[in-house]
């Protein structure tokens, strides 16, 4: 792409522009089991750049081949979004400004790495609850892309209800504020006659004729991913238009985001959490509604395979905990490791349940009051202390196997590699008796080593088959796996992907999800906001499982 090269500096582009074979081959992955190997990677330095590669592309999509763009901040993704076969824009080197942050509202940059935005609403008391299980190494751009959600989603819900405005490149190169309107302020921009009037009129139209059609779809879940999120755009009872909520989980393929305004919350001073260890799930029927009874902030769960991982690979922790943190983790699991191990055998389930307050009596007093009400059922307990800091004390050794249990799979179990393919689904919790026994009955027809672990309060769980890609008889148990796993999701009410998004690996899935209707009224959206197609195809409603298919990674 020598020629694209020269133009774009022609053509006033002030930041990076690589294509060298070792920036090439580093972009032709994120954390998900494809791989697409771009043609220029590129790094703009703010949004005048952003703007002259769009106006670019739509300049020279005719001259040049297959000429479009994603957008990658972390390269954190799961599902295959942040990568294709053209030009890959990083937002990752100059997109990284915290503007502003008070109790109540922070502003930043896409680029800016959660645990560098965390510490700074901490300084005011307040947070940004939707962080990943990747809190480490998530952008919040990937986060408002993704509408990521994470263990405090029982409490506080997802990406898309912190958003408040955007800025927004649109596909005709021009940077635009995008926010709430009233319906007033909707019919002003309706009557623009210019691309950002026709998309607000399109899309009114499209969402207006199909109202009620959208509001039906929309997944009877807590917490979802997938598709264009069309029926919360229009809200008739408040008089609001908001297209962040099209924008948000639109996994790049829209236009791109480059400055994010959140609402923050008020940090709770007090927390402490109470871990039930089963040796069974026989009792997860009567257990669930209990505990979503007593109104956690957290309710989380992992599964035997992810604790021997973590038993097993507890020196791997020190680059992050130091070797005096490793050596004090190490000490504080001694009595629960003697208790799972010597009597009684690794629990097949290992269930968080997390009370957050300001005041720490009353939180003690939740944590016993649920501790007596569980007391009938056939599980271990253990009741831990108190932190205002989460990764301290007592709680961070469960912590640090829910969190980083996909990252010790993608780096410590030799000769077999993550194949993040039904690695999101969403359940109703009250199927979960039914549903799990039947998720494992697959895993095991398929000889499959996986960890689960999830977010139990919504029914979601990240299944993370652990397989030798590059061999064929793997390969081949993919797609039929799948459609088992998938199949039963739906057959339950759920959603396929509670946090993870579409990309390449879900979008296919869509049609049966949602049937050609619904889906129809996805593509008439993405075309709307994208006519020519030139933002991050092959991904979400444009997704097709053979060219999927045909880009998963065969070498390591």
């Amino acid at each position: 792409m020598d020629s694209v090269e020269t133009a774009l500096v022609k053509a006033g582009f002030k930041g990076d522009i690589d294509n060298s074979d070792q920036t090439l081959d580093f972009y032709s992955h994120d954390a998900s089991m494809f791989e697409l190997r771009p043609k220029l990677v590129v790094k703009p330095k703010d949004a005048n750049d952003v703007e002259i590669l769009v106006k670019f592309v739509n300049d020279h999509k005719h001259e040049v081949e297959g000429l479009n763009l994603t957008a990658r901040s972390a390269g954190t993704d799961m599902s295959g979004a942040a990568i294709n076969e053209s030009i890959i824009v990083d937002f990752s080197k100059y997109f990284t400004t915290i503007e502003q942050v008070s109790d109540r509202a922070a502003q930043a940059q896409p680029g800016v790495l959660y645990r560098d935005f965390e510490p700074e609403t901490l300084k005011h008391k307040a947070l940004m609850p939707t962080f990943p299980a990747s809190r480490d190494l998530a952008s919040i751009g990937g986060m408002v892309n993704n509408n990521s959600g994470g263990e405090k989603s029982l409490e506080y819900g997802k990406t898309e209800d912190f958003v408040t405005e955007l800025k927004f490149v649109f596909a005709d190169g021009i940077e635009r504020t995008v926010k709430p309107l009233s319906l007033d302020e909707l019919h002003q921009k309706m009557s623009q006659t210019d691309f950002e009037g026709e998309v607000y009129k399109k899309l009114y139209e499209l969402i207006e004729n199909n109202y009620d059609k959208l509001k039906a779809a929309k997944p009877k879940v807590s917490k979802n991913s997938t598709g264009y999120n069309l029926w919360d755009v229009l809200d008739k009872d408040k008089g609001i238009f908001d297209l962040n909520k099209l924008i948000v989980g639109a996994q790049g393929t829209l236009g791109f985001v480059t400055d994010i305004h959140f609402r923050l919350v008020p940090t709770k001073a007090h927390s402490g959490l109470l871990i039930l260890f089963l040796d069974n799930i026989d009792d997860l029927g009567e257990i669930i509604p209990k505990v979503l009874e007593a109104k956690p902030a957290t309710f989380e769960s992992f599964d035997d395979a992810t604790m021997y991982l973590g038993l097993k690979f507890l020196p791997s922790f020190h680059k992050m905990l130091g070797w005096a943190g490793v050596l004090k983790l190490l000490l504080s699991f001694l009595p629960t490791a003697f208790d799972v191990n010597a009597w009684r055998g690794l629990p097949k389930l290992i269930l968080m349940v997390e009370f957050n307050g300001d005041d720490e009596a009353e939180v003690r007093q939740r944590i016993h009051d649920l501790h007596r009400n569980l007391n009938q059922h056939r599980a271990r307990y253990e009741i831990n202390g108190f932190e205002e800091d989460p990764t301290e004390g007592k709680s961070a050794k469960f912590w640090l196997m829910r969190r980083y249990s996909f990252q010790l799979l993608r780096s410590k179990v030799k000769d077999k590699h993550t194949a993040p393919f039904i690695d999101d689904f969403v359940v109703p919790p009250a199927h979960l008796t039914e549903f799990l026994p039947q998720l494992q009955q697959i895993i095991k027809k398929y000889q499959l080593f996986a960890t689960i672990a999830g977010h139990m309060g919504d029914g979601n769980f990240h299944v993370i088959p652990l397989m030798k890609l590059e061999d064929k008889k793997d390969r081949d148990k993919i797609l039929p796996a799948m459609k088992e796993v998938n199949n039963l999701v739906l057959k339950y009410g759920g959603s396929l992907s509670g946090e993870h998004n579409d990309g390449l690996v879900r979008g296919p899935w869509l049609e049966a999800m949602y049937g050609k209707e619904i889906v129809n009224l996805f593509r008439q959206a993405k075309q709307i906001m994208d006519p020519d197609g030139i933002f991050n195809p092959h991904k979400k409603a444009n997704a097709d499982w053979d060219f999927s298919f045909s880009h998963i990674r065969d070498h390591f």
